[in-house]
């Protein structure tokens, strides 16, 4: 009976009488050892990642004679088609490339290997984090040991990831139970984890990752903010939904905090109340602030002149559906070193602002940006431009009430550079061209979706205007654009063409 080493080698013999080049598959499973080493030198690269993702400790490397006195380790079929090359490559290397690569490459690079996805993990710099389990066990910490930026808001709502209904809006997203929907609200008290819980998360997260940059932190009481303030010293942003006047004891422990977003009283989704105390304890606390946003925040005149004399490097402030009591205007010129000035989604400006000769002004403010609010109150909105008189640009976009006679309040505005109106229906060419024929500084102009200026009525003197400025964006009647579009075409007339689908 022949041995199988006489068998395997039979054929050879009988193929190649006179030369003879081996193929693959015998140049691959031939036993002579000292006739193939390439097979030997791939399978101790084999041999040795096998061994170090078994042991952390370093070993010897082997010899060639105990390579061949040892039969080497049996490995799969794949294992052998398929060498793991990388496994020579050390982490700092593997990290180097991996940080070359899209965002959108790294998950699915996380699924090659247990060592892929702890290195992956280490670039990920920024989570938003959905389960709380995630947090609460500890996983976020170990998966993404490097986090500088966490956002943890929807992991705090007891939400239903399996509902069809998502609701959403700029501040935040939530699936909702359509059992559970009120007609008080969408979103109710209980809703919310308790505040214990996620001071005991957010604590974790703190002593995880000192270096965190930003947070965005929801139903956060004064213990747990302390934590982040104590922990995370190197926290420049911070963005905090549903919070009340004494957790921002806790934020004004973060003293080299540059940008802060409190968000107050929202309708439908949150309840929560900031008022001028915690307006006070904020400022006193956080003297580095250069951009703070205020939404669905109550406060009058003191809350506004603590922040403008405490926050001496305050450069931006907005305010977004602010419900301020008559009389805040004023405070706006403690702001020493204001910029840019934002207002969102505003009921009104202010109710009573008083006498002109109490009012003062900002005489650093650059920009005035209004946004989606009520502009029929025309003795708060002439105030307001008293106040902003040094401001270089302006901008209106989707300003209800805005018409001839309150734009006309703008002309106290004589260093007017850039103006931008989007969206304001009222607003007359007549009404435009008085003013801004005033505005000897004026080199920029944006005029987009005003349906009550026309370009039949542009004067000789607006052209001129046009002539000379440095940017000009004029597109005010959408309808007229529409028609002019679909000139020649015959669909918009009588008789004409129509579409189907």
């Amino acid at each position: 009976m022949s041995s199988p080493e006489r068998n395997r080698t039979t054929p050879l013999k009988k193929k190649n009488r006179h030369t003879h080049t081996a193929s693959l598959p015998e140049f691959w499973f031939t036993k002579d050892p000292k006739s193939h080493p390439l097979k030997n030198a791939v399978l101790k690269m084999r041999l040795h990642a096998l061994s170090n993702s078994a042991s952390a400790s370093e070993t010897e490397p082997e010899s060639e004679s105990d390579s061949q006195a040892r039969p080497p380790q049996r490995l799969s079929s794949a294992a052998r088609s398929c060498p793991d090359f990388t496994a020579r490559l050390s982490d700092e290397l593997l990290m180097n490339i991996f940080s070359k690569l899209q965002n959108s490459q790294l998950v699915s690079n996380t699924l090659v290997c247990k060592r892929w996805c702890r290195l992956n993990g280490k670039l990920v710099r920024s989570v938003k984090i959905l389960d709380w389990d995630f947090i609460e066990s500890g996983r976020v910490i170990f998966r993404f040991p490097n986090l500088i930026d966490v956002d943890i808001v929807q992991a705090c709502v007891k939400s239903c990831r399996n509902s069809g209904i998502l609701l959403s809006n700029k501040l935040v997203s939530v699936h909702l139970d359509s059992a559970r929907v009120s007609g008080r609200g969408f979103l109710k008290k209980g809703d919310f984890l308790d505040p214990q819980v996620i001071d005991r998360g957010v604590r974790a997260l703190a002593e995880g990752c000192g270096n965190l940059r930003r947070v965005v932190l929801i139903n956060v009481s004064e213990e747990g903010l302390n934590y982040v303030a104590e922990e995370c010293e190197t926290l420049q942003e911070m963005e905090l939904h549903n919070c009340d006047d004494f957790a921002l004891k806790g934020v004004s422990g973060c003293k080299n905090l540059q940008i802060l977003r409190l968000i107050g009283c929202v309708d439908g989704f949150y309840e929560s109340l900031i008022s001028d105390i915690g307006l006070t304890i904020l400022a006193q606390g956080c003297r580095r602030l250069v951009k703070l946003e205020l939404v669905g925040c109550e406060g009058s005149y003191d809350g506004i002149k603590a922040i403008g004399q405490c926050c001496f490097m305050l450069e931006e402030l907005t305010l977004c559906d602010h419900r301020m009591e008559g009389g805040w205007l004023a405070a706006l010129s403690y702001c020493g070193n204001l910029k840019t000035l934002k207002l969102q989604s505003f009921k009104s400006i202010d109710a009573s602002p008083g006498p002109d000769e109490h009012l003062g002004s900002c005489p650093t403010l650059e920009e005035l940006h209004l946004k989606k609010g009520q502009l029929r109150d025309k003795q708060g909105a002439r105030a307001l431009f008293l106040v902003c008189q040094a401001v270089r640009e302006l901008v209106f976009e989707d300003c209800w009430g805005l018409d001839d006679s309150t734009f006309a309040a703008t002309s106290i505005c004589r260093s007017i550079r850039f103006l931008s109106l989007e969206g304001c229906s009222l607003l007359t060419t007549e009404g435009l061209e008085s003013i801004i024929l005033s505005w000897k500084h004026l080199t920029r102009l944006r005029v987009v979706s005003c349906n009550n200026i026309k370009d039949s009525d542009i004067t000789p003197e607006l052209a001129t205007l046009f002539s000379v400025l440095k940017e000009l964006k004029w597109r005010p009647d959408s309808l007229s654009l529409l028609a002019s579009g679909l000139a020649g075409t015959g669909v918009g007339r009588n008789g004409g063409r129509s579409f189907r689908l």
